[in-house]
């Protein structure tokens, strides 16, 4: 949401790295072309195929299945794969909320156990490290525990907090933890998805904090004082209102909830986006599912948030981190303490029609459908730059900005620029454009980012629809990596030819040297394996660093730490 003077205002409740990581993860987590073909294939009763268009590798083998664990078993997965909505489960699934909205790595959803308590549970999950960024999200049956079991040799039995590369900050993530979602199926089963308004704090006409048709409720049709159960929607605003105003004591003592921030502040206590309202009721769908008589929500390395039931009373505490002590008791999923990430970002100006139409229809039931947003980056209008006491206009190409100068003017500059001189004006925002370093106008930077956005989320699709409406495509990030560079993460088999025929430079260097060979032959084979895409790169005339220098670099990436893949 933006104000009069085009500036994001402030999130309504969260501070800025989570409400920026939030709305990128919310608008780029999946495209509306892939939900679309995956809602065709699941009606049409293809859940592999409604698997495939949603991102979602399936290790499914149904004849080892059966073998295994029987016919009953076998007929009960696929009751629950026939109504999975492969695109609802993965926008939901654990997300790094710093910044960019990325699937964070070893936080499998449990999703269902067909054969019971004791039977293997239906997973879906991505890999370790960086495999987020390099492969989807994978669906397959195996057995699993729900408590966590640090193993004393483990390396990151001294450190369980996902801090890797500092993905994750007070987001209650650890290191290989499970995500318990068999209560939650609001989130990934076509019987249930019409509960999810009331599941997160809503009544039978809204959600907490928003009219019937989507759009945020003004502050002063916010409760003041406690409503009463007769308007759940109210009462939850008026407790979870009253944590994010800092009354974290009484948003839970109004839900009935005892509270000990224990060895933190309450300020800190604060920071987690607690929905106080909810607590009782996910806590106790948990208990009586047979999934534990207490919680834990992992808060950093040294503290962990306990969740229990104290005569009849839930209790929620901040202790020390112990290690064999959490060892032993499950983590309550971020699904079920959290405030849902879908009714904030409407909070915090996003439309309706951004999200996915199923938790639209829940959550914004008055709201007429309108098409989605075109993306940014398929805009080609000119944009204003202010050049040389004028404004000119400079047009996004095929082969860059083009912009208001004939070749003296462009001689000059270049002259201008070997004698050290600094580029203004045009010129240096068509720099910028290519490099990715400098400033670009803002109507620039956000097609830029768009398209970025949808790179990092592994959407190849994004991608050719940008070079289909005329895109550059040797257009840079901010860090100066061309969409080659980001090829490993993406369908080279149908996007390399097409950046090849558009004529994308096969050397370009980013900030750091390196060129999409470099890049490729780190991520996607390590070893400089020989697959069909590196030789095509290097029959393109693709080269990469020596050996040596190789390996050097490979170190030194994989030692950084940033939001970003560690490529």
């Amino acid at each position: 949401m933006s104000g009069a003077d085009g500036r994001r205002r402030p999130s309504a409740s969260h501070e800025p790295w989570r409400a920026a990581g939030l709305r990128k993860g919310r608008r780029y987590g999946i495209s509306r072309q892939a939900i679309d073909r995956a809602t065709e294939r699941r009606l049409a009763g293809d859940w592999r195929g409604a698997c495939a268009a949603a991102g979602i590798d399936v290790e499914l083998d149904l004849d080892a299945v059966r073998n295994e664990y029987g016919t009953e078993f076998t007929e009960q997965l696929l009751d629950d794969l026939h109504h999975l909505v492969p695109d609802l489960a993965r926008l939901h699934m654990p997300r790094s909320w710093k910044g960019l909205g990325l699937l964070l790595p070893e936080q499998p959803a449990l999703l269902s156990r067909p054969g019971g308590p004791d039977g293997p549970w239906l997973t879906l999950g991505v890999g370790p490290h960086y495999h987020p960024w390099l492969r989807g999200p994978v669906l397959k049956v195996g057995r699993m525990s729900v408590i966590p079991d640090y193993n004393p040799h483990h390396p990151m039995r001294e450190q369980p907090a996902l801090d890797r590369w500092k993905i994750s900050s007070f987001t209650a993530h650890w290191a290989g933890l499970p995500h318990v979602w068999e209560t939650s199926r609001h989130l990934w089963d076509s019987r249930h998805v019409h509960e999810m308004r009331e599941r997160w704090g809503g009544g039978p006409d809204r959600a907490p904090f928003l009219n019937a048709d989507g759009t945020p409720r003004a502050a002063g049709e916010l409760p003041t004082g406690d409503p009463g159960p007769g308007d759940p929607a109210a009462r939850t605003e008026w407790i979870d209102g009253l944590h994010q105003a800092g009354q974290v004591v009484e948003a839970f003592t109004a839900a009935g909830i005892g509270f000990d921030p224990g060895p933190v502040s309450v300020e800190a206590a604060a920071r987690l986006p607690f929905s106080p309202a909810r607590i009782p009721g996910e806590f106790r769908r948990l208990a009586t599912a047979g999934l534990g008589d207490r919680f834990q929500i992992p808060y950093d390395k040294h503290t962990t948030v306990l969740i229990a039931l104290d005569k009849g009373t839930v209790r929620v505490e901040f202790a020390e981190f112990d290690l064999d002590t959490a060892s032993g008791i499950p983590a309550m999923s971020e699904v079920c303490w959290a405030r849902p990430p879908d009714i904030d970002v409407l909070r915090d100006g996003m439309s309706p029609d951004e999200l996915h139409p199923l938790v639209r229809e829940a959550i914004a039931p008055d709201h007429v459908p309108g098409a989605p947003p075109e993306p940014a980056f398929a805009d080609r209008s000119p944009v204003r730059v202010r050049c040389r006491d004028e404004w000119h206009e400079v047009i996004p190409s095929p082969v860059g900005l083009r912009i208001p100068h004939d070749d003296e003017e462009t001689n000059r500059e270049a002259s201008l620029r070997a004698l050290g001189g600094n580029s203004t004006g045009c010129f240096a925002v068509r720099e910028a454009w290519s490099t990715g370093e400098g400033r670009l106008p803002q109507a620039l930077r956000k097609r830029r980012d768009d398209l970025f956005g949808w790179v990092r989320q592994r959407d190849t699709r994004a991608v050719l629809h940008y070079l289909d409406r005329g895109g550059d495509p040797d257009i840079r990030d901010g860090k100066g990596r061309a969409l080659l560079h980001h090829l490993a993460f993406l369908n080279h088999e149908v996007l390399l030819p097409r950046l090849l025929e558009a004529g994308a430079d096969v050397n370009a260097e980013d900030r750091d040297g390196r060129t999409p060979l470099d890049v490729f032959d780190q991520v996607a084979g390590g070893l400089r394996e020989d697959t069909v895409a590196r030789r095509t790169l290097v029959a393109a005339g693709a080269v990469a660093k020596d050996p040596e220098e190789f390996q050097a670099w490979l170190l030194r990436a994989s030692a950084g730490s940033s939001d970003d893949p560690p490529f």
